[in-house]
């Protein structure tokens, strides 16, 4: 069989062909037993969960193995990361239908080890499961380590902080809708991506969409510069910008003028997985990170935009947006 299914496999040959992608775990004990056994240096342990499904949150026609495993790896490296942590570990759990063939499981190993390379040098897979299923889905735990930095929470930015971001925002988003817009058939089905029916600016935000480069090193940066706040964007920078506020209770004003020519995309796009921080008032900030506005009083308005609330529906939420995007 040069490229079998998972179906036609065993799990133990599935799990070597992922495993024998990856170098050898400096754990102290890592993947083949029934757990892994980590490093804690000063005893805390930070952890998030990120789960990908089928349909709400990628489509196989748009998606390639190695794209999934890049994005399954970003979307949880910028979580540790907004918490100011280095990512140190991630565990991986697959639920495949029988007819997946290992090359795009092999394909996926692939794409998760590079993130982890390019994003959070040091960041390794250290376990996970594997498991069938009707719906492809890949549920990601990222685990870091504070290296005795305090956490930096939602729930910290205060009155007369500057308001900074590091990373892009808008950008994934754009991506996300030119393949809507562009690679659907005429009852919505997704359709595969040719890439010579894409102009280069194009194919750049495509590949904003399918695999994000979230600013991971930033989080260590930020807390280090005395970040009062800080958290992942991820659903939308005006909807992200809400919930850090409302955390704080505090309002955020943002200045439209230093959210690049599409200032309505920045704000309502997500899945760039830029990093929102606030850091007092005169403070340097880290490189990387861009002043954006500044925090206010708790008012009417959670967040406005060059003084005004803004009121515009914006950001991801799958229990409200997942019928606009099926099919």
């Amino acid at each position: 069989m040069t490229d079998p299914t998972v179906g036609e496999l065993s799990e133990g040959t599935v799990l070597r062909a992922i495993l024998d992608r990856f170098p050898p775990s400096t754990s102290p004990l890592g993947p083949g037993d029934d757990a892994a056994v980590l490093d804690a240096p000063d005893g805390r342990v930070v952890a998030t969960v990120d789960t990908l499904v089928h349909g709400p949150d990628f489509r196989l026609a748009w998606t390639g193995g190695y794209d999934l495993g890049w994005k399954a790896a970003a979307v949880n490296l910028a979580d540790v990361a907004a918490m100011g942590a280095r990512p140190t570990a991630l565990l991986v759990a697959l639920a495949m239908p029988d007819a997946t063939r290992l090359s795009f499981v092999t394909a996926m190993a692939d794409g998760l080890r590079d993130a982890c390379d390019a994003l959070a040098p040091g960041c390794a897979i250290e376990g996970g499961d594997l498991t069938v299923s009707d719906t492809l889905t890949v549920a990601v735990t990222a685990l870091g380590v504070l290296g005795g930095r305090a956490p930096v929470t939602r729930s910290g930015a205060r009155v007369g902080d500057i308001v900074a971001i590091a990373g892009d925002v808008g950008r994934a988003a754009a991506g996300l809708r030119l393949l809507f817009d562009r690679f659907r058939d005429d009852d919505g089905h997704p359709l595969a991506v040719r890439p010579d029916e894409l102009t280069p600016p194009e194919a750049s935000l495509v590949e904003a969409q399918l695999r994000p480069r979230p600013p991971v090193a930033g989080g260590t940066a930020a807390a280090d510069a005395g970040a009062s706040a800080m958290m992942d964007v991820s659903d939308g920078l005006a909807l992200d910008a809400s919930r850090m506020a409302a955390a704080s209770d505090v309002a955020l004003e943002l200045d439209s003028s230093q959210l690049g020519p599409d200032v309505h995309g920045a704000l309502s796009g997500g899945e760039d997985h830029a990093l929102l921080a606030t850091f007092p008032a005169r403070s340097v900030l880290p490189d990387g990170f861009r002043a954006i506005g500044r925090v206010r009083a708790r008012g009417a308005h959670a967040v406005t935009v060059d003084g005004e609330p803004y009121t515009g529906r914006g950001g991801w939420d799958p229990y409200r947006d997942w019928d606009a995007v099926r099919g």
